[in-house]
Order: C-alpha cells, then sequence, then structure tokens
C-alpha cells in the first residue's frame, strides 16, 4: 500500500521565502515549542496541511516563526517535477574575461577569398545576482542562452557590445526585443481605443455620431461637427470637380475624433489629418514648448518685481498658420455637400507632421513684429525690455505653451489684447491665469507676506471627481 511521503520533523534545504518586501533564503533550525516545552502545531500526512511551527533563520541572521505547509509550499514552488531548482535572476552585476577570449584581430579571418567572422562567447563569466539574494558566476555560453536579452542589455550598458564575444548577436538581440515590445504597444493601444468617457459613449465616425444623436433624441454630437467645421474650412481649398492636384502633392485622409470634455461633459470633435501617410523632413516637424522649469522662474521673477500675469487661449491654433506640406485629401461626410470632392489642405491642421512647427513659427513671426526676441535658454519665453511708469527697467515676458500664452509685464492684459490682432483669443479666456499647463495656478501671500505664485493639479483631481459624482447620481442612481 503506498503512502504519501510524512514531512520530516525538521525540514531540510532553504526554502526562499517573502520576508516583508524581500525575498530571502532561510533554513529550518528547530520546532518552535511552548512554555512548558511541548511541540506547537499539528502533523498531517499531506504537508499542505501540516501546521507544525518551526523556526527559520534568515541568512541576515534574523530568526522568524513559520507553518510547516508555508515551508512546504516556497519550497515545492522552487523545484520543477524532476526535483531541479529554479533561480529568478535578479541582476547582472559583474563581469570578467580569461586569456583564452578571442581578440578583435583574431575574430576575422579569411579563407577562400571570403572574410570570415569568428563567433565565439569563450572566455567570458558574468556574476549574476539572483533574487534569493545569493551570487554566482555563469558562463557566457549559458547566460547567452537562458537570459540573453538581460546578458545584451548588460553588455550595453557596460559598453563591452564591441568585443568579439558581443559584437556579433547582442545588436540584432536589441533590435529584435524593441521589434517586440513595439508590437505588444501597438497591440495593447488597439485594445485601449476609447468606447466611453466619464460612462458617455464615444463614437468612432461621423456616421456613427449622428446616429447617436438620433437615439438619444439631442444634436449634441451634430453641433459638435458643425462648430469644428464652422472653424476649420478654411483650411481646404476644394478643387473643381475633374480638377487633379498638383503634381507633387502628397495624399492624405482626414477623419473627425471625438471626445467628452470631463469638466461639463460637453461634446467634441476634431478633424484631423492622418500625417503618418505622408514624408516630411524633420527640418520642418519639430516644434519646442515651454518648459516647466522655464514657467516656475518666470512666476518668480513676476512676484519679485510686482508685474502682473494674465493668461489667453488661442482659437484653433494651428488652422492660423499656412501649411509647410503639399497635400490633398478627399472631403468626408462631415463637409455635407461636398463630400467625395477633392481639395488642398492649405492651413496647418490637427494631425500633420508639420503642423506643430508651422503654428510655432507663425507664433514666432508675431512676437518679433512686437518687439518681442527669444530667450537662448528657452526659445518658447518671449522677451522684451520694458520700463514702469515709476522708472523701474525689467524685461517683460511672453511664455508660450502651444496655444497656451501667458504674459507677464506691467500692463500684461494690453499686451494679450495686441496679440489678439494676430491671432484669434478664446472668447472669455483673456484674464487671470487659472489653469496652466494642467495645473491650478494662483496668486497667494506667504506667512511671512511675501507674494508669491503656486502651482497645483488639486483642482483638476476635485473636479474629475466632482463630475464622476455628479453623473452617477443623474444616470445610475436607480440602476
Amino acid at each position: 500500500m503506498n503512502q504519501r511521503p510524512k514531512f520530516p520533523q525538521v525540514p531540510e534545504g532553504t526554502p526562499t521565502i517573502a520576508k516583508g518586501n524581500i525575498i530571502s533564503r532561510g533554513r529550518v533550525i528547530e520546532r518552535e515549542r511552548d512554555s512548558d516545552g511541548n511541540e506547537l502545531g499539528l502533523e498531517h500526512h499531506n504537508p499542505i496541511l501540516d501546521t507544525r511551527r518551526y523556526k527559520i533563520r534568515f541568512d541576515d541572521g534574523d530568526v522568524t516563526e513559520l507553518t510547516a505547509n508555508v515551508i512546504a509550499e516556497a519550497m515545492y514552488a522552487q523545484y520543477d517535477g524532476d526535483g531541479n531548482q529554479h533561480i529568478l535572476l535578479g541582476s547582472i552585476i559583474d563581469h570578467k574575461r580569461f586569456k583564452d577570449v578571442v581578440s578583435l584581430s583574431d575574430q576575422k579571418d579569411a579563407k577562400n577569398g571570403k572574410a570570415n567572422i569568428r563567433r565565439s562567447i569563450a572566455g567570458w563569466k558574468l556574476c549574476c545576482e539572483w533574487k534569493d539574494g545569493s551570487t554566482s558566476w555563469k558562463k557566457l555560453s549559458i547566460l547567452k542562452e537562458s537570459h540573453p536579452v538581460r546578458v545584451a542589455e548588460y553588455a550595453v550598458s557596460q559598453g563591452i557590445e564591441g568585443e568579439p564575444a558581443f559584437n556579433w548577436w547582442v545588436r540584432p538581440t536589441i533590435k529584435k526585443r524593441n521589434s517586440i515590445i513595439s508590437s505588444v504597444k501597438q497591440r495593447q493601444s488597439q485594445d485601449k481605443r476609447k468606447t466611453h468617457k466619464c460612462g458617455i459613449r464615444v463614437p468612432a465616425s461621423v456616421k456613427e455620431a449622428l446616429a447617436m444623436d438620433a437615439t438619444n433624441k439631442n444634436t449634441l454630437w451634430a453641433d459638435a461637427i458643425a462648430k469644428e467645421m464652422k472653424n476649420v474650412r478654411v483650411a481646404f481649398n476644394i478643387l473643381p470637380v475633374g480638377e487633379d492636384p498638383p503634381p507633387g502633392y502628397q495624399f492624405v485622409r482626414c477623419h473627425m475624433i471625438f471626445d467628452v470634455k470631463i469638466k461639463d461633459f460637453r461634446r467634441k470633435a476634431i478633424l484631423v489629418a492622418g500625417g503618418h501617410m505622408t514624408n516630411a523632413p524633420p527640418t520642418i516637424t519639430y516644434a519646442s514648448v515651454i518648459s516647466r522649469e522655464t514657467v516656475r522662474i518666470a512666476l518668480l521673477l513676476a512676484a519679485f518685481n510686482d508685474l502682473e500675469v494674465k493668461a489667453a487661449d488661442i482659437m484653433n491654433a494651428y488652422i492660423t498658420a499656412p501649411v509647410e506640406e503639399k497635400i490633398w485629401t478627399i472631403l468626408g461626410p462631415e463637409f455635407r455637400a461636398d463630400q467625395g470632392k477633392k481639395a488642398t489642405i492649405v492651413r496647418a491642421i490637427y494631425g500633420l507632421k508639420s503642423s506643430g512647427a508651422s503654428f510655432r513659427n507663425h507664433l514666432a513671426d508675431c512676437m518679433r513684429h512686437m518687439g518681442y526676441t527669444p530667450c537662448l535658454a528657452d526659445p518658447d519665453l518671449w522677451m522684451k525690455a520694458e520700463v514702469r511708469e515709476d522708472g523701474f527697467k525689467y524685461y517683460a515676458y511672453v511664455l508660450c505653451y502651444v496655444d497656451d500664452v501667458l504674459s507677464i509685464s506691467h500692463n500684461a492684459e494690453e499686451v494679450l489684447t495686441r496679440l489678439d490682432k494676430y491671432f484669434r483669443i478664446k472668447p472669455g479666456s483673456l484674464g487671470d491665469p487659472d489653469i496652466y499647463l494642467r495645473a491650478k495656478l494662483k496668486k497667494m501671500r506667504l506667512p511671512n507676506g511675501v507674494v508669491a505664485w503656486a502651482l497645483s493639479p488639486a483642482r483638476y483631481v476635485h473636479q474629475s471627481v466632482r463630475n464622476v459624482e455628479e453623473y452617477i447620481s443623474k444616470n445610475l442612481s436607480d440602476q
């Protein structure tokens, strides 16, 4: 009659056990007993149900108490069905080479008039730190087969990828790793396509948006489309029927993307171009934006010099700039009666590779015309020497983050009013700053009487929570 093996009185081996947030090796030293010397816990023929208690001493000298079933589970998890132990690699911490390593001069040889590369990984050992805290030296030949990516990353980080033992396989391994990661990210992005936001269904096309309006018996999405088209039609030069675009023009598809504004659940539609379909040189695609550090320093100077700070948003920023690329498209259903017609794109619209740079260059021309010059440390900070009414000399600043503009001057609002002559400022956006770079911007007085500006994301967080609570109370309270 076969019987299950009994758990020994004092289990042997060094199980790897979680000790707080650290994985550490421990060794069973003896049974745990009560004050009268009686052994604690009950024996069971099934180790998982064995509650006998033992003292465990870890490698760092710490002693703790564990039951037999916990020890058994830890030991079983470390071995496969044949009793072989598997230890997870933590990191590679060192390397060394021996005399039999192949040199660069010996790696290449010529046979039959052809250059050959000797592919050898002999003469190298790597020091591995395992998850259980132990370390050991392993041959490169072993680790290359078991952990090729980890070894390749280590070689690059240590600058030894050019050595003969690495130069013929490290770069292809890294390239393959990057390709796999890119494919996984692409699949994840496809799986994460938003179908709802704040509990509101977001359409994927104009047809779906209009169908949703019909179902909901409102015109929320239709109004958002109409508002967007009123602003962007100027970007399209519709060609006469039968006329083709000029030679050298690249074709792109345009489509609507939809969103729900978290602040007030307002529906928003944006017409974008498929910029991935064009070949645009890097010289016309790069566009910088102001850094947070520059914003903080500028606000510090505003507080020191007692200057006004005003903010404004440029309306349909990209549309105001001429396009740098030669492109054309076929108009979609959002153009209604003009659907199916060919048109060249003459203004920078969202989605084009060059739109950001086009708008920035257009804005830069206007800033120079107003007498401002870019800061050498941050070209999106524009400076102009000014003199206040009391004779104080200082520099006025205009900070540009795409279409969000911040003016720091003794007459900051007047500066933005002048800017409105070149770009349309969103109605109601010109005034004291409230939100900038998605953070709450507020002027405050410290306990010592010093005036300062503070940035905080608290408002965004509070508004998000409030919107969700309101939506739940209105639409899900009865469910």
